[in-house]
């Protein structure tokens, strides 16, 4: 496998895309329609106006915006540039992004300023009177400018327009553009992700240009993604998820990618259509929603075949049921960001209950080991923490070099903070977070074991469960549900359903009925929403 096939550099992959499917559809945003050969062009004139402006290898430039054509451009030009990519979640309100931009120490920040009626300037602090020495934001002393999307400057200093950042590099040679991705190192930091921080301080994982584009080969061969697939990107690209098995997964294989800013039924089915959409990767939440859509048999979705989800439960009634009902293939996988977003895809001959119950086998050049809470390994069938070794895992933590290290020890191994086993075939099941997990009386409770239960009531469209304080046992199980529609479920036979199923102690001691399930911007079930309720 030689460099010239296989690029290793986010730059050399698209100048390979380009080369080789120079008209075929790259990426679809609204109206707007790039070949592959139109996006490196585009790419090429934002990484000219990065260059006179001074970025250097290494910097780190943000991205704040939906799902669009601007936001892969922008992704794309500055890891061509050399610098470091650091998406930023939209639902994030100003403090949030502030630590993240300072503790990023981003010199250069791409908004959408409009998305969603939000000011995200404002939110930050920006105003016409509350810039320093030019600068866009006052207490961001490392961001130099903001370059607006949506061309809603409001007269901001150090903000300019996404047409007026184009005009400070259209001056210099076309080569300069290329020369600067060919500068490009395999083993550069490529981006810098933070982790939701459901469960703590979030934290910025750092991976290479190298770890990525191998990684998203390696998903692209298991999931069978080919050059010939049109994938519909609904997971917001602010996350890895979005990221990676989207706009670099598209970007190896020279899939076409078709962008939407907002998951919404009604666009999605009328995309599916009108886009021949044949491959939706999501959360468990959106193929549910889809299912049971009342428009969804107005719509030709003959298109579809492969859906890879993951990120939850995932009931096995919900695995037949796409299948026979929207996709010839539905694939599970697991990662995290510290992995470059994959660990484990099953393939598309595993059956139903495969798919639903386990997260699939390693990629190649990837160990799964179970260990107990020394990292001594367990055998095939005991739960224990879920620990990987690979060509994936992160550099490590941006300047936290205590986190890194209680992360990833000194054989490589990293701690992944979930817990599961490996089945006899080297499935990896995932049992819970180690956050998740909660002790009534004495007994440890996994909630994913619990909320598989619950998924198989035929009533039952999603479940989860959380501990909630007891005074006589510690903890207890609480269920939310959400049901299908035409059905209903009384609490009290939910909970006689889980009683004939499991173990008395896994039992929730209730059951909640919501009308959904609150969740993040990555379509994870909100738990901490849930200790609320």
């Amino acid at each position: 496998m030689s460099e010239t096939e296989h690029p290793l550099t986010i730059p050399g992959a698209l100048a390979l895309a380009a080369a080789r499917h120079p008209g075929r559809e790259a990426v679809v945003s609204g109206d707007t329609r790039l070949t592959w050969a139109q996006l490196r062009d585009r790419v090429h004139a934002a990484v000219k106006s990065l260059i006179a402006l001074g970025v250097r290898p290494g910097d780190r430039i943000a991205v704040w915006a939906p799902n669009s054509h601007h936001w892969v451009v922008a992704a794309l030009a500055a890891t061509s540039a050399g610098a470091v990519l650091v998406p930023v979640n939209t639902r994030y309100r100003g403090e949030e992004a502030r630590r993240l931009l300072e503790r990023g120490g981003v010199r250069l920040l791409f908004v959408e300023n409009g998305f969603l009626g939000k000011d995200y300037l404002a939110m930050l602090g920006a105003g016409p009177d509350a810039g320093e020495e030019g600068r866009p934001v006052p207490g961001l002393p490392a961001l130099e400018r903001a370059v607006v999307f949506d061309d809603d400057t409001r007269g901001r200093p150090g903000t300019q327009p996404w047409d007026g950042f184009l005009r400070e590099g259209a001056h210099l040679p076309d080569a300069g553009a290329a020369a600067r991705g060919a500068a490009v190192h395999p083993d550069d930091p490529s981006d810098l992700l933070f982790t939701s921080g459901t469960t703590g301080r979030p934290k910025g994982a750092l991976t290479t240009h190298r770890q990525n584009l191998t990684t998203y080969r390696a998903w692209s061969s298991r999931t069978g993604v080919t050059g010939d697939d049109r994938c519909l990107v609904v997971n917001p690209l602010f996350h890895c998820f979005g990221y990676k098995a989207g706009v670099l997964a598209c970007l190896v294989r020279g899939a076409t990618m078709v962008l939407q800013p907002v998951f919404d039924v009604e666009r999605v089915l009328r995309a599916v259509e009108t886009e021949r959409i044949t491959v939706l990767p999501g959360p468990p939440t959106i193929y549910t929603e889809l299912l049971d859509a009342p428009a969804r048999h107005r719509h030709d979705l003959s298109s579809l075949r492969l859906a890879v989800t993951g990120a939850a439960v995932v009931p096995v009634a919900l695995v037949r049921r796409m299948r026979a009902e929207l996709f010839p293939d539905v694939l599970t996988a697991y990662g995290l960001t510290e992995s470059c977003g994959t660990v484990s895809v099953c393939s598309a001959d595993d059956d139903a209950e495969t798919v639903a119950l386990t997260a699939g086998r390693p990629i190649d050049g990837t160990e799964v080991r179970i260990g107990d809470a020394e990292g001594t390994p367990r055998p095939a069938g005991r739960d224990g923490r879920i620990l990987v070794r690979g060509f994936h895992v992160m550099l490590g933590y941006l300047d936290d070099p205590a986190a890194t290290a209680a992360a990833v020890d000194a054989e490589g191994w990293l701690d992944t903070g979930d817990i599961g086993h490996l089945d006899p075939r080297g499935n990896l099941v995932i049992t819970g977070r180690s956050k998740d997990l909660f002790v009534v009386g004495g007994f440890n409770v996994y909630p994913a074991e619990v909320e598989q239960v619950l998924a198989a009531h035929d009533a039952v469209a999603e479940a989860a469960v959380v501990g909630m304080p007891d005074a006589r046992l510690g903890e207890v199980g609480r269920a939310f549900v959400t049901v299908r529609p035409g059905t209903g479920a009384a609490p009290d036979d939910l909970i006689a359903h889980c009683r004939e199923r499991i173990a008395n102690f896994k039992v929730p001691r209730e059951v909640v009925v919501l009308g959904s399930l609150p969740r993040n911007a990555t379509g994870k079930v909100d738990k901490a929403a849930l200790r609320t309720i």
